[in-house]
C-alpha cells in the first residue's frame, strides 16, 4: 500500500504529463473540469481541478468530499502509482472494475488517452 505523500507524487508525475502533453494528447489535457481521485485503501480524496493541462488546487480531504466532481476516479493507492506510471493499462483497469470512473461519455473516452 503506497502512502499518502506517494499518491500526492503520482498526481504531480500526472500534472506533468499533462503539461507535456504532445499535439495527439493536447485535446485531452485541455479539458476544463472538476476531479476527484478516490483512494480506497487510505480513504482520502484530491480534490482539484484540471484546467488548460494542468491539475490545479489539489487538495487531501479524508473520506469522500461533500460534493461530486465532474470527473470522478476510485482506485487503491499502488493502482494510481501504476497507472501514472504507465504499468497499469486505464481501458483494462476500467473495464475489469479494478479503476472506477464516473464522468461523461465525451469525457471518458478523452482521458482513456492520458493514461
Amino acid at each position: 500500500m503506497a502512502t499518502t505523500e506517494e499518491c500526492l507524487g503520482a498526481l504531480d508525475r500526472l500534472a506533468e504529463n499533462l503539461a507535456t502533453a504532445d499535439e495527439r494528447l493536447r485535446g485531452a489535457a485541455m479539458l476544463d473540469r472538476s476531479l476527484s481521485c478516490h483512494v480506497t485503501d487510505l480513504d482520502v480524496t484530491f480534490v482539484g481541478h484540471l484546467r488548460e493541462g494542468h491539475l490545479r488546487e489539489v487538495r487531501t480531504v479524508h473520506g469522500l468530499p461533500e460534493r461530486r466532481a465532474e470527473i470522478g476516479l476510485e482506485l487503491t493507492s499502488d493502482d494510481l502509482i501504476a497507472l501514472v506510471d504507465g504499468r497499469l493499462n486505464f481501458a483494462r483497469a476500467w473495464a475489469s472494475g479494478q479503476v472506477r470512473l464516473q464522468a461523461g461519455l465525451r469525457d471518458i473516452l478523452r482521458l482513456r488517452s492520458l493514461f
